[in-house]
């Protein structure tokens, strides 16, 4: 490995560290990083130097002269994410510490024509508007439910927009930064911190049902760029309809859309009605709840490693995890508890921030 190409990886390691903690120490770098303390100094003081990390104040004293606590400078760098439904599309802007800066959704319905393209640029652009040191932006991730070549730029496939084929080259070319193309449920994982779940799997549970996992902290695309299409496994052979075609995909059980398609409300409608104990949402809820148990109970078979429960449902699931996770046991005769259910870190627009961080990564990466 050449000289530079280690003290990037070396740098890249440093930030990332700084990032995933409020705040650190040079001797906490050195010791839980295993770099020697003049590696920590020198990369640390150059960081300090070109303002990338930022000294925010000093530890208590433990008898010595007090360690000066680093942090990120978050506003250094910012990415933009847009996630984009058939219904919606998101905007997120998250800074160099993973943080959401501003967030919006709209109601914009999806389409190929030439007028859609340009509601969506003047979107973003309103979105933006008050935005301080715009040149500080590195991109512009964007999220879509289907099957996406990232390279190619093309929408291989995709039920829920009713594509087949699809060149995105056009949605690029609206844009004035570059753009980066992903599967929602894809970016929804590349939201969370691949370094603590090495291995694991994520259910986004928004109003389509998709899935991704993770072995060795690499996403796992598959051969076709189809891994993780959990929401038409079948679920209940001969069952409800699926938007797909199939009878009984986990997607027409378990997707956000199977709680408030029926009364047209917003899911945090709903579930305040849950909260209220309102009789026919509760009813609603525990079936909701009992389909989502067998299908983790099945993942879990599968693949035996962490599930990250995200996506809008997700969002709402961490009051809901003992009565969720005793319904799982009920399924799973192998083990004793539910410790491997984990809650999203994202509890909106987990897909847009994880195409945003595309770009902060790279960045990273060239320190």
């Amino acid at each position: 490995m050449a000289g530079a190409e280690k003290r990037n990886i070396t740098k890249s390691k440093i930030v990332n560290y700084i990032i995933n903690h409020e705040a650190t120490s040079k001797v906490e770098l050195s010791k839980d990083l295993n770099l020697s303390m003049p590696t920590v100094l020198s990369n640390v003081n150059e960081l300090l130097a070109n303002g990338i990390a930022v000294e925010t104040g000093e530890y208590e004293s433990t008898g010595g002269r007090k360690a000066k606590r680093i942090s990120i400078n978050p506003a250094y760098r910012y990415a933009v994410g847009i996630r984009i439904t058939a219904k919606h599309a998101g905007f997120v802007l998250v800074n160099l510490n993973y943080e959401i800066e501003k967030y919006e959704r709209i109601r914009l319905e999806f389409s190929t024509e030439a007028a859609y393209y340009l509601q969506l640029s003047e979107a973003l652009e309103r979105f933006l508007s008050d935005v301080e040191n715009r040149e500080r932006i590195l991109g512009i991730g964007i999220s879509i439910p289907g099957i996406v070549n990232s390279k190619e730029r093309m929408l291989i496939k995709s039920h829920a927009l009713q594509l087949e084929n699809y060149s995105l080259s056009f949605l690029e070319q609206i844009f004035s930064l570059p753009v980066y193309f992903e599967n929602d449920a894809n970016a929804a994982m590349m939201a969370e911190d691949l370094n603590n779940y090495r291995n694991a799997l994520y259910l986004s549970l928004n109003n389509t049902l998709g899935g991704a996992f993770c072995i060795d902290g690499k996403l796992i695309p598959g051969a076709n760029q189809k891994a993780g299409e959990f929401g038409h496994m079948i679920l209940v052979p001969g069952g409800k309809k699926c938007y797909c075609g199939k009878q009984g995909c986990a997607d027409a059980y378990c997707a956000a859309s199977v709680l408030t398609d029926d009364t047209k409300e917003t899911l945090e409608q709903f579930m305040k009605k849950v909260e209220e104990k309102d009789g026919q949402a509760v009813k609603v809820w525990k079936e909701y709840l009992n389909n989502l148990a067998i299908l983790i109970s099945n993942l879990r078979m599968a693949y035996d490693m962490d599930i990250i429960l995200g996506g809008e449902v997700g969002g709402y699931l961490a009051d809901h995890m003992i009565t969720l996770g005793k319904k799982v046991m009920e399924y799973n005769g192998f083990e004793h508890d539910a410790r491997y259910l984990k809650v999203c870190s994202y509890k909106r627009e987990a897909s847009a921030v994880g195409v945003a961080k595309h770009y902060l990564q790279a960045f990273i990466k060239t320190l």
